[in-house]
């Protein structure tokens, strides 16, 4: 496809379609890369974006999706968005550094899905807070299931405090 630029800070456009091949302050990884970072134990964020219940769904049924990722990830589901809410960008700082105990060079890896700008900016957002071992991981949740099983996981727990702040009038 053609050459896509990097934008100066985070993406505003749209989340979906082409991206760099490249995030300034960042490595990115290709499969084998990732595969060989997974011993260093990196925190793994996946920012995809949570399945939305479809308008016509039937009222009587249960609503059950299920989310596969990375075994092992941390899912923030759309923490890649822009602009993103104030108090959302704030619990992803804070669990960045609650997962890294402070240690802004402990390896990090954003993701989402293939053509994806959410994981770019996740990672853009790292970089821009001074992590230095920022990694982003652009062939996504499809490029690990390609070769690797992937686990059900759950919205981060942490992210149920931003939504009940929210919902305080």
């Amino acid at each position: 496809y053609s050459y896509v630029p990097e934008p100066d800070g985070i993406w505003t456009g749209p989340m979906h379609g082409h991206t760099p091949k490249t995030l300034t302050g960042a490595a990115v990884l290709d499969i084998s890369a990732l595969e060989a970072l997974m011993a260093s134990k990196p925190v793994l964020f996946d920012v995809a974006v949570a399945d939305q219940k479809p308008a016509d769904f039937p009222k009587d049924l249960p609503w059950l999706p299920i989310h596969r990722s990375i075994p092992g990830a941390v899912w923030l589901p759309g923490a890649g968005s822009a602009p993103l809410d104030p108090a959302r960008e704030a619990l992803f700082y804070e669990r960045a550094e609650e997962l890294t105990s402070g240690d802004k060079s402990k390896p990090i890896v954003a993701f989402c899905h293939p053509e994806c700008w959410g994981s770019w900016n996740a990672a853009k957002r790292l970089v821009l807070r001074g992590y230095t071992r920022v990694h982003w991981f652009p062939a996504g949740i499809e490029g690990w299931q390609d070769t690797h099983d992937t686990a059900p996981v759950k919205p981060d727990p942490a992210r149920e405090r931003t939504q009940a702040s929210e919902a305080k009038p």
